[in-house]
């Protein structure tokens, strides 16, 4: 699937958006191509549960966008995290986990509306996330004044009152080995935290063990 119509590489917002213009790409293709093969199932679950810890990705509600633009749940989960596979249409790993209100706030941002009040969220990228602007929300590629900046892993609180992003960094061009605000100044200002994947962390273990 490619992102045709708007070729965005923000971070997690990013990808809903993209999986979105990616459909509608497709509605109209200029020759009819030989459809490729698809991940399977397992291969979704696996990618958007890497978005998690173990402890949230393994209980969660995957969701991944199918052709057309429908969103199909492959796999019901049993706490209030909904998590999405990375999406091949963005140059970097970016799948991501949310909770209902980080839903509701993704939401706003694919619409360009205000963000709903009073509704804190929390989203876990700990696979890392696509390159994006600093400044600019719907930036859809580096330029000499939108600050673009490189992301790993980390989690976001998105929706809090303007007064809790005062306590935090606001620079334009941040130090990304501790936590900063993204977009500060835009209704869809946020925390960027980086994390230690706990998934790569695991694997370095395992591996130092076997040594």
């Amino acid at each position: 699937m490619r992102a045709s119509v708007l070729p965005i590489r923000l971070t997690w917002g990013a990808v809903v958006a993209a999986w979105c213009c990616a459909a509608l790409a497709a509605d109209a293709p200029a020759k009819p191509a030989a459809a490729k093969p698809g991940p399977t199932d397992a291969q979704l679950i696996a990618s958007a549960e890497s978005a998690a810890p173990p402890s949230v990705g393994k209980h969660a509600t995957i969701v991944a966008m199918e052709e057309g633009g429908k969103m199909r749940t492959v796999r019901k989960g049993t706490n209030n995290f909904a998590c999405m596979p990375d999406n091949p249409a963005t140059p970097g790993p970016d799948p991501m986990c949310m909770d209902p209100a980080a839903m509701e706030w993704v939401h706003a941002y694919v619409s360009h509306q205000t963000p709903p009040p009073g509704k804190v969220g929390f989203m876990y990228m700990l696979a890392g996330g696509t390159d994006a602007s600093n400044t600019d929300p719907y930036a859809a590629k580096p330029t000499a004044s939108n600050h673009w900046i490189s992301t790993g892993p980390h989690v976001m609180v998105v929706g809090a009152d303007a007064s809790f992003y005062d306590t935090y960094p606001k620079n334009a061009d941040p130090d990304t080995t501790v936590a900063y605000v993204m977009w500060a100044g835009t209704p869809y200002q946020h925390l960027m935290a980086p994390v230690v994947n706990p998934h790569r962390a695991a694997a370095k273990k395992e591996a130092a063990e076997k040594k």
